[in-house]
């Protein structure tokens, strides 16, 4: 029986871009034979991954795991909605978020890191695309970690425990973990998912959007014509209004509709330390189909 090196797997692996373990096996059943190996692959479907993986991936799903005073969560794209809704592609975003929870946000840990089939994440995902025919990605990952209280997570629209579209962890510091700690952190979370914070605090503000929305505030001040003096005083209290959009201790607690997210916090004896908002595909610029463009040019027009 022919010896399967790794130098003849990694060859394998990048002229079919299917998984490592999927090749060594093509190559173990073909006798080391590099064609018989392909022809294998390609009749089970997994020479195909790389073909998809230059095809835009802005569905899929956001899931969370968490445990005690740490939480995980992770975003996996897929091509369409359809795929989210796929029990094997489900099962894949929570063993990727228990994964995390493990090794930490590292994407290139996670992709090494084993899953319940035997399989590195990496390869797990090179599987599904040849099984289910659409590209994905690991697109990135976040862990909390409080050394007392606790990291709350919350799921917008949830399709099953733990994953949706929409997910925030929230990190709270206290003497100890109990239920109305976690209670509240997942009240954050709810808060976090409807108001879309940029920023934790006032002094994890983007200097640069602060700059830039100050010189907006300035030309809109001036063009009401009144004095300088009158005019810094106008920006001062429009920048506080800003910060009350943007930051999430200075928010206004949506469950009552008054109360100051940092009050909240102070009045339950903790923390807000970190927090952390996912929404599926934000910032992906989707491919715009042109479906009457598409059709002439299969036609050859």
């Amino acid at each position: 029986m022919a010896q399967i090196t790794a130098a003849l797997v990694r060859e394998l692996r990048e002229s079919t871009g299917a998984g490592m373990m999927d090749c060594k096996k093509a190559l173990t059943e073909a006798d080391g034979d590099m064609e018989v190996a392909i022809d294998w692959l390609r009749k089970k479907g997994l020479s195909q991954a790389a073909k998809k993986s230059g095809r835009t991936a802005a569905e899929g799903l956001v899931g969370v795991a968490s445990e005690k005073n740490r939480a995980a969560m992770v975003e996996v794209n897929a091509e369409t909605d359809f795929v989210g809704r796929n029990e094997a592609f489900q099962a894949l975003v929570e063993q990727v978020a228990h994964v995390a929870l493990k090794v930490g946000d590292d994407l290139e840990a996670i992709k090494a890191a084993t899953v319940p089939s035997g399989r590195t994440v990496a390869d797990e995902l090179t599987h599904l695309i040849a099984t289910i025919g659409e590209n994905m990605s690991l697109r990135r990952a976040k862990v909390l970690t409080v050394s007392s209280g606790v990291v709350a997570s919350y799921v917008h629209g949830a399709l099953r425990p733990g994953i949706g579209k929409i997910g925030v962890l929230a990190a709270l510091e206290a003497e100890s973990e109990n239920e109305a700690l976690l209670t509240l952190g997942r009240q954050i979370g709810m808060h976090a998912a409807a108001t879309r914070p940029a920023s934790l605090d006032i002094s994890s503000v983007d200097p640069d959007a602060l700059e830039r929305e100050r010189a907006v505030l300035v030309e809109q001040a001036r063009a009401s014509g009144k004095p300088e003096a009158i005019i810094e005083k106008m920006v001062e209290g429009r920048v506080r209004k800003f910060y009350e959009e943007v930051v999430l201790l200075e928010q206004v607690w949506v469950h009552d509709g008054e109360s100051r997210v940092a009050k909240v916090v102070e009045k339950a004896g903790a923390k807000l330390v970190a927090f952390e908002r996912f929404q599926l595909g934000e910032g992906i610029e989707k491919e715009e189909s042109d479906f009457a463009a598409e059709v002439a040019a299969a036609a050859g027009n």
